[in-house]
């Protein structure tokens, strides 16, 4: 089965492009690692659209969020459209319009109406390597019916909670309808891209100069950044998921959600 491509254009040479990840977008941001500066985000948008537009450009930044926080339509969508960029928005369903905090169906048919592309990030955040078979079709089949119905339009992306996957993973998502699957791994793409996609994580600490380096394809960001990665899935391994987590969020400074559908999962 041929899977279609992203971002394909056709007569022009092949190039990469970088997918970024973000999150929540607040102002003065936070000391949790997941939440950025809506200001520098801005300057980011202005940076990604300086760079598209020059001839020499060889690496074409891409902007993605996960989760579906209300920040992404507060926030996001109007430096998004102030320059004219289009982002690709991976909303947890089960948290549309019931977590506090998160988009409710009015927000998201408006970001999907300006423009923006909507993919899926599974029903309730859980880890798809966790699933069984009936948990795995709600997560991913679930989810992407609900999209479409509320939205009216065919939603064929997923990003993997938590950036978890394997090949039993991978094989429900291609049965579920899902043409390409967005990770967690920093590396650039080749256009058109294939069915999985690795992307860079923004974090508090991710500066504009860092990120200008980054998109550069004569640097080591990446090489370095993709050791580093393997070096982290080495270490979910040896301590398995629960006690990895919980240092996680240590190290990230994560703030409690607070909602009841995050506690009880």
């Amino acid at each position: 089965m041929r899977v279609e491509s992203i971002s394909e254009q056709p007569d022009e040479p092949p190039r990469h492009s970088l997918y970024l990840l973000y999150h929540e977008l607040r102002p003065r941001g936070s000391e949790y690692s997941y939440i950025y500066d809506n200001e520098q985000f801005d300057k980011h948008v202005e940076l990604f659209v300086r760079l598209r537009r020059a001839e020499s450009c060889s690496l074409r930044p891409e902007v993605t969020f996960d989760d579906g926080h209300i920040s992404n339509f507060e926030y996001a969508l109007p430096v998004l459209q102030a320059r004219g960029l289009t982002a690709r928005f991976f909303i947890t369903v089960g948290w549309t319009g019931k977590k506090p905090g998160y988009m409710g169906w009015r927000e998201l048919r408006s970001l999907h109406e300006s423009g923006q592309i909507i993919g899926a990030h599974g029903w309730s955040h859980t880890f798809l390597t966790h699933c069984a078979e009936k948990d795995m079709d709600t997560e991913l089949r679930g989810a992407r019916v609900m999209l479409e119905d509320k939205l009216g339009t065919s939603i064929t992306t997923m990003s993997l909670p938590g950036g978890r996957y394997n090949r039993r993973v991978l094989a429900a998502c291609g049965e579920a309808g899902y043409t390409h699957i967005f990770t967690s791994m920093p590396r650039a793409e080749v256009i058109p891209s294939g069915f999985l996609i690795g992307r860079l994580n923004v974090r508090r600490d991710t500066t504009l100069e860092w990120i200008q380096n980054a998109l550069q394809p004569e640097s080591c960001v990446l090489s370095r950044l993709e050791r580093q990665y393997r070096i982290k899935a080495a270490a979910k391994v040896l301590l398995g998921d629960w006690v990895y987590e919980r240092l996680w969020a240590l190290v990230n400074r994560k703030e409690p959600d607070g909602g009841e559908e995050d506690q009880a999962g």
